[in-house]
């Protein structure tokens, strides 16, 4: 993939070299390292890898949601219409947080406060950011919980969160993040990972639907591989900090080159060559600490393929096609 200076008309987002850090009592944890992506207009990015690799760390460095102290950005730029976020005050983000970037947290029912109903809760986002009254913010509420295909939103907006079902109070932060006055992109951090499969299908379409209506750009953080299958347009997929493949989603699942990436996906039931197989494939090893993780590949101490050179120096980009590239020094071919 080309790197650019500068983000182009056609790119809503832009990261650049992003590096993340925590300071702890055991010493630095190194959570994102020399990340970079773009997410064009309207398109759905996924973010891929298991828990712990920097997936809603990323998420939250856009949002300016690190905690500082005790992180840190280290470095790099993240870049969103054209403004590095990454030099906003608190007070400016506040402006771009809700407004133009909105959020669907991991666990719904932690992330709604238990004390206001639903309908006060996306009301409040109205009040905050249109000079209305009450009474019709209220009534935006209901219908956006209508746009969501929550049943009875006039019912539901004043049912307080404990009284609804998880694919319900799913819906509710859905409608809350389009609650924004110009939704540009929407994070939606695992927002199927509480839900049964049935509903996880139903929130899936939903969320494809109302990008495509209210025309914004979606990035989608999770380690599910068929939500990315049904999902996304591009995906990239993150090991301990680091991005180590990104290609179209087709590419991805036709033709995976990086040795983790092949190991995500031959673990999956769905997977044709384990019809009838009484185990799943698994990938042998550890996630390394990233307390102690060094400068070479991170999945080397995992990894069939991996030499020397691997366990000490990470890896270039090579590119595979216009859309597909690998960080790997002895990929799949």
């Amino acid at each position: 993939m080309k790197k650019h200076d500068q983000t182009t008309t056609a790119n809503l987002l832009e990261i650049q070299d992003l590096s993340v850090h925590f300071n702890t009592q055991r010493g630095v944890v190194k959570a994102v390292r020399d990340l970079s992506l773009t997410i064009k207009k309207e398109e759905t990015l996924a973010l891929v890898g298991e828990s712990g690799c920097g997936k809603s760390v990323t998420a939250h460095s856009i949002n300016g949601l690190i905690p500082v102290p005790p992180g840190i950005i280290e470095k790099g730029k993240i870049i969103f219409e054209g403004e590095n976020l990454l030099q906003k005050t608190e007070k400016e983000m506040q402006h771009i947080r809700g407004v133009r970037i909105s959020m669907i947290f991991q666990e719904p029912m932690t992330s709604l406060n238990p004390v206001f109903t639903i309908g006060r809760q996306i009301a409040d986002v109205f009040l905050t950011h249109h000079d209305i009254p009450r009474e019709e913010a209220f009534s935006r509420a209901v219908n956006l919980l209508d746009m969501v295909k929550i049943p009875s939103p006039e019912t539901r907006a004043k049912s307080y969160p404990h009284q609804l079902s998880g694919g319900m109070r799913q819906r509710a932060m859905i409608a809350m993040a389009l609650a924004s006055p110009e939704p540009g992109l929407m994070i939606a951090d695992e927002p199927t990972t509480a839900l049964d499969v049935t509903i996880q299908a139903q929130i899936l379409r939903l969320m494809v639907s109302l990008k495509k209506r209210v025309g914004m750009s979606l990035l989608l953080i999770t380690h599910d591989m068929g939500v990315v299958a049904e999902t996304a347009d591009r995906v990239i997929v993150m090991y301990a900090g680091r991005k180590v493949e990104e290609a179209d989603v087709y590419s991805l699942f036709d033709k995976p080159a990086h040795p983790y990436t092949l190991g995500l996906l031959n673990s999956l039931p769905s997977n044709r060559k384990y019809a009838g197989a009484s185990r799943l494939e698994a990938i042998p090893g550890t996630v390394p600490d990233l307390l102690t993780i060094n400068d070479g590949c991170p999945f080397a101490n995992r990894c069939p393929r991996a030499g020397d050179i691997c366990r000490s120096v990470f890896p270039g980009e090579t590119p595979l096609t216009e859309h597909h590239s690998v960080w790997c020094h002895n990929h799949v071919r």
